[in-house]
């Protein structure tokens, strides 16, 4: 037995989970077996030796006494270890890290903080329906609890309230403004870079893990979406916090870590509902065959994970389920005022099917790898095609290369090698996720795809760690040169998408692929220092080439502002990839930045199947369904919505604050029914608006009423007041009828109503906002405000005048 003062050879194989702990010492003196701990692992320099093995195993850190009191020791010492780099990272290689991890790992932090907080609130609002949400929550603690759209807690949000909890919070601390409400989501965005890294160190090594943190933080669509309002970044940092865990409970098979796990995977359905739960059955199984326990424990402690799942996510949802409807506000997104139809319909199912009663628009078919629709093609492509490609993608062939290969190389490892159980965490993550995006008919922004950001992350990092230690053995450097060819090859694919964008970036990328991948494999045939330097600079232009492209896509997002309900990374792009594209994506034209998959330039609505760009009738179908009042068209175009004129192919109709319809105004302003104009992206309100709103706000319970929670918020966060969303976010939730609508006019509980806005009855929702709209238009006088129509609900009816 090795002394604790010994390095073991390189070439043995360190102790595996067996030998761990060793056994106990008598009090007596007497001992039949080892009288210490074994050695700590060798020094960083030992470790850089070329290693005989892919993934060797490591040695588990001791097991130490359990408890309230251990944990609360752990938790005041955090700091403190957290300085000295032993937090996160594994017990017994804290020590022998090199002078070099811990600076790096904090510059790591502060480099991701320094991307994501510059320009932060250029912005704005962001998402304007959840701003208006956290605005409401930093003055009503009762709107904060339900996630209420306004602070009268008239409806909610379509999803749970824990990620507009961190905005409102700082709201209350910091006031309300742009920064305050987007700051939260940079927090988290650092936060998962952290827990990515220290996972990947865990197992791994602190180069592993710095290369996984950095890949993540640069991610073009994790650079969007940690500086964005929309629960995703909850949702992703949550997700990653229990794939920490999981690869900690799969050490010793710990069952607090289990708890652990389904606390986080609770909290993230708090954040985005079903989505949360497409990771849960490959952790699940991950653990099921790989945790260093018997089968009977491992199932019961399944068991107790999933009951700390239900009661982390279930408490909130049962609140809401038992409390009477009207002792709360009306659940946004649902058609029967349920949260539990909600999930399992239009944020659950109905994302998989198609089928979402009340959405925007329909889904992209079934049952066809190509099916088309609002939402984009579906295929085993699609995540690979279009812009979504230059969302996401730089690194996933890497990634799923290194899994391949590791998952083959690991075949014959113990049924417990943590090595292999932390690729099948990551992998499962990967896979499960990729393949719902890919097949999903119903609702997909390119924007969701940031969940599958820190797994393509990890197992590059990972990936690259182990390969990188065996490099000296030509079938591992050429697995590894292979890698670094096709993440180069595909990087310039990427960016001959965006050919204006920085134009000389793709071939320099190419080249410097081409050179690292050569190098790669000549460096292992060059015995001595000139080898392993040529080795060295060849991994560092590797790094550079993998990272180049989406590191511009990264920049070039953080320096332009996104507003709206629709967001895209990086700048506009051409079709493109494995399948059929879409027209140009989202550009710079514009809040409606990235428009819809598939979107025409500057922030145009797409192309339809059958649909010319920029103008020109389509051919053989592809129109959207024609609304009430407007005439469809034969493709490309976007319906003309009541009283609005279409436009050409592929544009969105101009409709400042709505889309014409039953009510008064001039150039289709001032109507109802709504459309995408007031949907999707809210209004711009003027200041003689806003003090009209203010004026005398005290009287009234809602300042105004409009249709469609963008539409909404634009005019809440305008005035500060709450106004009414009537039909939530698409304007189609049977919220509000009308005759309830007119017992809170006769009560004097809403001084104004706004024209334009949501969808009304379309897509099989309710039409009572609809119905609402034309009533106010034939019983009250119009009162035109730059381009906004404004009805007066105090005033005197027209019949009655």
């Amino acid at each position: 037995m090795t002394t604790s003062s010994s390095v073991p050879p390189t070439s043995e194989p360190w102790p595996d989970a067996a030998n761990y702990p060793p056994p106990a010492v008598p009090a007596d003196g007497s001992a039949s077996g080892p009288t210490e701990w074994p050695a700590p692992p060798p020094a960083e320099a030992e470790r850089e030796r070329p290693a005989e093995t892919l993934f060797p195993p490591v040695p588990l850190p001791p097991v130490g006494p359990k408890g309230p009191a251990t944990w609360a020791a752990r938790l005041r010492t955090l700091p403190a270890r957290t300085w000295r780099g032993r937090a996160w990272g594994h017990p017994h290689r804290a020590g022998a890290d090199p002078r070099w991890v811990r600076p790096a790992f904090l510059g790591l932090l502060l480099a991701t903080a320094a991307l994501y907080f510059w320009n932060l609130t250029a912005s704005g609002w962001a998402n304007s329906f959840y701003s208006a949400a956290a605005q409401a929550g930093s003055v009503s603690w009762k709107a904060m609890f339900f996630g209420s759209s306004d602070s009268a807690n008239f409806i909610t949000v379509d999803k749970p309230p824990l990620s507009l909890w961190p905005m409102a919070i700082s709201a209350r601390i910091l006031g309300l403004n742009s920064f305050s409400v987007l700051a939260p989501q940079v927090l988290m965005g650092v936060g998962t870079v952290a827990a990515v890294y220290a996972t990947v160190r865990r197992r791994f090594s602190a180069l592993g893990g710095l290369v996984a943190g950095a890949a993540l933080a640069l991610t073009p669509v994790a650079a969007l979406m940690f500086r964005f309002n929309n629960p995703d970044a909850a949702l992703v940092l949550l997700l990653t916090l229990a794939a920490y865990g999981i690869v900690r409970a799969t050490e010793t098979a710990s069952t607090r870590w289990i708890v652990f796990v389904g606390v986080m995977l609770g909290l993230a359905f708090l954040a985005k509902t079903l989505q949360a739960f497409l990771v849960l059955p490959g952790f699940a199984l991950v653990y099921l065959v790989c945790a260093p326990t018997v089968l009977r424990r491992r199932l019961l402690q399944l068991l107790y994970g999933a009951v700390a799942m239900v009661v982390a996510g279930g408490w909130w949802v049962a609140i809401v389920e038992l409390m009477p409807a009207s002792a709360r506000p009306y659940i946004g997104g649902s058609q029967d005022n349920s949260f539990l139809s909600l999930t399992f319909g239009y944020n659950g199912f109905g994302r998989i099917t198609g089928d979402e009663t009340g959405s925007v628009g329909g889904g992209g078919g079934r049952g066809g790898n190509t099916g088309g629709g609002m939402w984009g093609s579906t295929g085993i492509t699609r995540l690979f095609d279009g812009d979504i490609g230059g969302q996401i993608a730089w690194l996933m062939p890497a990634a799923l290369i290194l899994l391949g290969f590791a998952l083959w190389a690991t075949r014959r490892y113990p049924r417990t090698d943590s090595a292999r159980t932390a690729f099948l965490v990551w992998g499962s993550w990967l896979l499960a996720t990729a393949l719902t995006f890919s097949f999903m008919s119903g609702i997909f922004h390119q924007y969701y795809t940031v969940a599958l950001a820190p797994a393509v992350a990890a197992l590059v990092g990972m990936g690259a760690d182990g390969l990188w230690k065996v490099r000296h053995r030509l079938p591992y450097a050429a697995v590894l040169a292979v890698t670094v060819l096709v993440t180069a090859w595909w990087a310039h694919q990427l960016l001959g998408r965006s050919s204006q964008f920085v134009p000389w970036l793709a071939n320099l990328v190419l080249v410097a692929g081409i050179l690292a991948a050569i190098a790669l494999l000549l460096a292992g045939r060059i015995p001595g220092v000139t080898g392993r330097r040529i080795a060295t600079l060849a991994g560092l232009t590797a790094l550079a080439a993998g990272l180049a492209g989406p590191a511009a896509y990264a920049i070039d997002t953080v320096s332009t502002g996104h507003s709206g309900s629709i967001v895209t990374a990086g700048p506009a792009v051409r079709s493109g990839g494995f399948g059929p594209g879409g027209g140009m994506g989202g550009g710079r034209g514009g809040n409606f930045r990235g428009g819809f998959p598939g979107g025409g330039q500057n922030g145009a609505m797409p192309n339809f199947p059958g649909g010319a760009r920029n103008g020109g009738a389509g051919q053989n179908g592809g129109a959207m369904p024609t609304f009430p009042g407007g005439a469809g068209q034969n493709g490309g175009a976007m319906p003309t919505f009541p009283g609005g004129a279409g436009q050409n192919g592929g544009a969105v109709p101009n409709f400042p604050g709505g889309m014409g319809g039953a009510g008064e105004g001039q150039d289709g302003r001032g109507g109802f029914g709504g459309g995408m104009g007031g949907l999707l992206e809210g209004a711009k309100v003027s200041s003689e608006v806003t003090a009209l709103l203010k004026q005398d706000a005290d009287r009234y319970t809602w300042v105004a009423a409009a249709v469609g929670s963008q539409n909404q918020a634009s005019y809440q966060l305008a005035g500060g007041e709450p106004v009414m969303a009537l039909g939530g976010f698409n304007g189609s939730d049977p919220s509000l009828t009308l005759d309830a609508f007119k017992q809170l006019v006769q009560q004097g509980k809403v001084h104004w109503f706004i024209g334009g806005g949501g969808m009304g009855g379309g897509m099989g929702g309710s039409n009572y906002s609809s119905e609402i709209a034309s009533w106010v238009s034939s019983t009250y006088t119009a009162k035109t405000v730059g381009s906004t129509t404004m009805y007066d609900l105090t005033a005197t009816p027209k019949a009655a005048g």
